[in-house]
């Protein structure tokens, strides 16, 4: 008699629900390819290491095959001395992608190598996320020509049905939500067999049946089920993420968007400067955390999220590790977690919280409030930030619209210097109508005579005292511009 747990599985190699991928055929010539490297990429559950084996099991390596993963520390030594050994047999590294760079530029030599001699007693094939090809060909560029790179994408809803048919096979049952978790898997095996399992849990139905029987479950009621007990593992996990090293209340969320870009993405990866390009008004704010390293740092410090997470920074590609992860964050209310989370607000119309406007003998001051605020991860213009893409522009149609309306607020340096710039008269012809929007906030030098910005007076604004210690003057204005954007976007808030 057949167990529920032996025919949908939720880990482990299929037994009676296996079903070949689109890709499968490919990957077996490539595999039986004597020498050659082999590469297997893709997002995790779509059957990429149960094809592999599958394949393995069928062909004459079965007496000379080593089952090697980068998530285990026991096998980094054996993986790292592979290059000093002979007629290894078939080698398989799986999870190659995290391994240390040192180790992928050796294996990658060694492929080479072995495709060079085309070896008859040595083959390696390679198993990983999204993009594990590329990256490998980044350690070693004539690679191309040598490896077979076999990409495994999201199955058809074809092949997806053609698993759940053969588990109702398997239990002699009939699963009367079908339909609905084939598009709730997402293209993915892994996905379809938990979400079978739990249909067949709601049914009572835990071994194969003398007569058939037909299961009278909810999509809804079985979803909730599954991330109410996923909501345990993973919502931790999630808010780590999402509100990076540190929660900034009034910040850009740049961990909160990556995620949320994540759980949109029918590949179950991002590449991140491809995601900036497309949505500009967050390169100020997930730009800054790439571009300083801040994102590799966060996880790799946190070891509870690299079992969900991978991040390879050569190539930008953002990757989830764990199809139940995905899943969760696939079908997470995004409004209410970012309540969960902490945040005053996760959608922001203006492509800047604030601009600076300011004289060039106060660049100084200009340049400790931009590093100020950018570290709260607040998305401020900064004329010297902007140079690279200010280059053959045409300055006034560049400037223009950042004072004029990409900037929730303009910050204008009121020093003595300032009405005397032909700049600084071209930046407050842009915003001088914005005062009566409440989105301009002066900061008053206190050496300055009120002649021509006298009618600034009539707003609320901030003084700055040259008479005080700069940095503690920078602080506070710091702080309070910090409670205002936080206000100004928990009144605005627009929740996805």
């Amino acid at each position: 008699m057949k167990k529920l747990e032996d025919v949908f599985k939720r880990s482990g190699i299929p037994t009676y629900t296996f079903v070949e991928p689109n890709e499968f055929k490919a990957l077996l010539v490539s595999i039986r390819t004597p020498g050659r490297g082999t590469i297997v990429e893709g997002p995790s559950g779509i059957g990429k290491t149960t094809s592999v084996l599958r394949i393995v099991n069928t062909l004459d390596f079965k007496n000379s095959v080593t089952i090697l993963s980068g998530r285990k520390p026991d096998d980094l030594d054996l993986i790292a001395e592979l290059p000093q050994m002979e007629n290894i047999g078939l080698v398989l590294i799986d999870d190659f992608h995290r391994l240390s760079d040192i180790i992928k530029h050796s294996i990658a030599d060694y492929i080479k190598l072995l495709a060079d001699k085309e070896d008859q007693e040595s083959k390696v094939v390679i198993i990983g996320i999204n993009k594990a090809g590329q990256s490998l060909i980044n350690y070693a560029a004539d690679l191309t020509g040598r490896i077979d790179t076999i990409s495994f994408e999201a199955n058809p809803h074809e092949k997806i049905e053609n698993l759940v048919s053969q588990g109702e096979k398997a239990l002699n049952i009939s699963i009367n939500i079908k339909n609905q978790i084939v598009e709730n898997s997402e293209g993915s095996f892994h996905l379809a067999q938990m979400l079978c399992h739990e249909c067949c849990i709601d049914a009572g139905i835990i071994d194969e049946k003398e007569t058939t029987e037909e299961t009278k479950s909810s999509i809804e009621v079985i979803k909730d089920r599954i991330i109410k007990d996923l909501d345990k593992t993973f919502f931790e996990k999630a808010k780590l993420f999402a509100t990076g090293p540190r929660l900034r209340k009034e910040g850009r969320a740049p961990y909160f968007y990556l995620l949320n870009w994540l759980s949109k993405s029918n590949e179950w990866s991002i590449n991140i400067n491809d995601k900036i390009k497309q949505n500009p008004e967050h390169r100020g704010s997930v730009g800054q955390i790439v571009e300083k390293g801040y994102l590799t740092s966060h996880i790799d410090n946190h070891s509870s999220l690299h079992d969900i997470i991978h991040y390879d920074k050569t190539t930008t590609e953002l990757s989830i590790e764990d199809p139940k992860f995905f899943y969760y964050i696939k079908n997470l209310l995004w409004s209410k977690f970012s309540e969960r989370v902490g945040f005053s607000s996760v959608e922001f119309e203006s492509q800047y919280d604030f601009a600076l406007s300011f004289a060039g003998a106060d660049r100084n001051i200009a340049e400790s409030l931009f590093i100020f605020l950018s570290e709260r991860e607040l998305s401020v213009f900064y004329d010297k930030n902007e140079q690279h893409r200010i280059l053959a522009e045409n300055v006034e149609d560049y400037l223009g619209p950042i004072y004029k309306s990409e900037a929730s607020f303009v910050i204008v340096l009121l020093s003595p210097d300032y009405p005397k710039r032909i700049w600084t008269k071209f930046e407050s012809d842009q915003f001088k109508d914005r005062f009566g929007d409440k989105s301009v906030i002066p900061i008053w030098f206190s050496n300055a005579q009120r002649s021509m910005f006298d009618e600034t007076t009539k707003y609320g604004g901030l003084d700055f005292n040259i008479d005080l210690d700069a940095n503690q003057e920078i602080s506070r204005i710091s702080s309070l511009l910090c409670q205002k954007i936080q206000e100004y976007k928990q009144k605005n808030k627009h929740l996805t």
